[in-house]
């Protein structure tokens, strides 16, 4: 169930990224993240209510707080990259980063891992790059991809260095905690982006075409933390994270349908070897002894 989850929450999560990214490229990035993020806890206070009732801590509302720091840096960032880079490529280079912070962290954890299992996050890390080979659509996107240290690359690659610590440290939070982490997350990034906007005199508020995107973007973004949140109570975070990292392929996949952004081979060899990590990875799940 763990692992079904962490799938679930990675479809989400791309799917997120693919509307953050078209929000931030018709307003500003800091007002797309405000707008999205608000979006996303309105809809978490609304569900809470219905849900079981959760025995929460002060430890994990604080550990739930320092996943808003990080999560909500990770996402601007990611937001940005994705609006000045092809989103095929920057996309990937964020979850090879958000994938490995969390494996490494579980493994000084003392999580062990199944020899199958750890072949399956190797070929999802290949997988993950592979899939960000981009096919040249234009000139100009060309030109990006081609440009491994460039500004889009680089934001990427901070963004996912966040995002694995957002990943680590809602793994901290108990399970009897239920959802109630995601709260403070959400409350400490958007005060840290309504302190940027101010700070920076940028707009806070996207044009009312792109309204409907960024709610989209933010509800979709707070459905994957909870799907994430509740594998990783069920699950190893060094496998819940692998299979919640391979986003990607969700991404990629709208683009091409929305956006009709071409795959390169490399990109359909990567979608199988995803394939073939999310095989080896689930059969192996089962903690060694």
């Amino acid at each position: 169930m763990g692992s079904l989850l962490a799938l679930l929450s990675a479809a989400a999560y791309g799917a997120a990224d693919f509307f953050g990214g078209i929000a931030a490229r018709r307003a500003t990035t800091v007002a797309a993240v405000i707008v999205s993020q608000a979006a996303g806890v309105l809809l978490l206070l609304v569900a809470l209510p219905f849900l079981p009732s959760a025995n929460v801590s002060i430890l994990d509302l604080a550990w739930g707080a320092a996943a808003g720091l990080a999560g909500g840096s990770g996402v601007a960032l990611l937001y940005h990259a994705l609006a000045i880079g092809p989103m095929s490529v920057v996309a990937p280079v964020t979850a090879v980063c958000a994938a490995a912070i969390p494996v490494a962290a579980g493994v000084a954890f003392g999580e062990r891992l199944a020899p199958v299992t750890a072949a399956g996050i190797v070929v999802a890390a290949a997988a993950i790059v592979l899939i960000g080979q981009e096919r040249k659509a234009s000139v100009d996107e060309g030109r990006r991809g081609r440009r491994p240290l460039g500004k889009g690359a680089q934001l990427a690659l901070i963004a996912g260095v966040a995002i694995g610590l957002f990943l680590v440290c809602l793994e901290r939070t108990s399970a009897d905690a239920g959802l109630w982490p995601l709260v403070p997350a959400r409350a400490v990034s958007i005060g840290l982006f309504i302190v940027v906007a101010a700070a920076s005199r940028r707009p806070m508020l996207v044009p009312t075409p792109v309204v409907r995107i960024a709610v989209t973007a933010g509800g979709l973004d707070m459905l994957a933390n909870a799907l994430y949140l509740l594998a990783v109570n069920q699950g190893q975070l060094s496998v819940v994270a692998p299979l919640a990292s391979l986003y990607p392929a969700s991404t990629i996949l709208l683009a091409r349908t929305v956006l009709n952004e071409r795959w390169s081979r490399l990109q359909i060899v990567g979608i199988g070897a995803a394939i073939v990590a999310t095989v080896l990875i689930v059969v192996g799940s089962n903690p060694l002894k």
